[in-house]
């Protein structure tokens, strides 16, 4: 693992349909100071809870890594990580 922190140099937003679920999803990756770490923000709850990518909030990982806290999950999160540390 690199002992260089990076960050995205602009906002991306990717559209498409939940890989197990099936509805419309909207995923936007938006740059960040160093020591911020991955973070997974649902905007589409009440109060837009935010979920850090840590393994001690792995909750599942049947068909996929799942990450929550408390009645909140983020599903499938191994994607767009591993996508975001080959960067």
């Amino acid at each position: 693992m690199s002992d260089f922190q990076h960050t995205l140099k602009a906002e991306a937003t990717l559209k498409g349909v939940g890989l197990h679920s099936g509805v419309p999803v909207t995923l936007t990756l938006c740059p960040a100071a160093v020591g911020h770490g991955y973070k997974f923000q649902r905007t589409d709850l009440p109060g837009e809870p935010v979920i850090e990518a840590d393994a001690d909030l792995v909750v599942s990982t049947a068909r996929g890594t799942t990450l929550g806290k408390g009645e909140v999950m983020v599903n499938t999160t191994e994607h767009v990580l591993s996508a975001l540390y080959a960067l």
